[in-house]
Parts: structure tokens; sequence; C-alpha cells
């Protein structure tokens, strides 16, 4: 085979190899990205569930790790499965009711991390009376054994229910 030809050829090989290899991240991205946005769905669900006093959903949409975080609308930092669990618990004994839905969703998701930036808007009750709920959020999720898990919950703070929960 020529010089020129053998440069062709390798030329050819190296951008066809290129060219997999992009589209076989982005057709992977995809469907992580389309899976953290399920995930996501799952944990509004969750949420509207523990509204209502449900926990259980909530338990399973979470990891159970000792390095999950949670810095939700009440305030404060949470650190390790037990101690968000036991927010959620506290939260659900409240039977708030109403409904939270995001809105805006921004999505990045990798091979193992997908992370979730929008906002939750709705409304909640405090002794029968309506509060709305506008807040930020960023959520974190990490496939684990397949399947995505919340690892991170962060929110702006609503006084309100701080309030309810105890605080000042």
């Amino acid at each position: 085979m020529s010089r020129i030809k053998m440069i062709w050829v390798s030329r050819v090989s190296i951008i066809t190899a290129v060219f997999l290899l992009i589209n076989i991240q982005i057709s992977y991205s995809s469907d992580s990205k389309k899976e953290v946005v399920q995930a996501a769905e799952q944990f509004y669900a969750a949420l509207n569930s523990m509204f209502k006093g449900d926990l259980d959903p909530m338990i399973e949409v979470w990891s159970h790790a000792d390095d999950v975080t949670y810095m939700g609308p009440a305030g404060g930092l949470l650190v390790g499965w037990e101690e968000v669990r036991k927010s959620w618990g506290e939260q659900a004994k409240l039977k708030l009711g109403g409904k939270v839905e995001p809105e805006d969703m921004h999505v990045i998701a990798g091979d193992k991390i997908g992370i979730t930036v929008n906002f939750e808007r709705g409304t909640s009750y405090i002794n029968g009376k309506p509060e709305k709920v506008n807040i930020r959020a960023t959520n974190v999720f990490r496939r684990e054994n397949g399947k995505w898990k919340m690892i991170g919950h962060h929110t702006d703070i609503l006084p309100w229910l701080k309030k309810a929960q105890g605080g000042e």
C-alpha cells in the first residue's frame, strides 16, 4: 500500500473512531439525562405523598448512605441517611397537604452523578391555612446498583415551615 493511501486510511480510521466515541457518549448522556429526569419525577411524587403523611415513597427514592445531605426549607444541614430520614419523618407527621411541582428544570447527567436545578412551586397548608411554596432547589442523584438514588436536596428556607417544625 502506498504511503498516501496509508495516511488516508489512518486518518479515516481515526475520524471514524472519534465519531463513534462521540456518538456513544452523546447517546449515553441522553439516556442518563432521561433517567435523572425520571428520578426527579419520582422524588417529587414522593414529596407530595409525604405531604399526606406517607413516608414510604421518600424512603425509596433516597440513598441510605452515610454521605447523603439535606438542606431543606426548614433550615439546617443534615448529613447521613439516619438524620435525613428523621427529618422527612417529622415533616410527614405534619401532613401539610397540598402539592409542590418542579418548574424550569435543568438537568446535568453523567455516568454516575445527575443534578437537577429547578424551582419548587405549589401550596402547602399550616392549620388549614394555605401557604405558597416558591423556592429554588438543587437535587443530586447517584447511580447505585443500576438505580438513580437521591443523595442531596437543597432548597431555600420557608420561614412558615421552620416555625411549624418548632424552629425560630
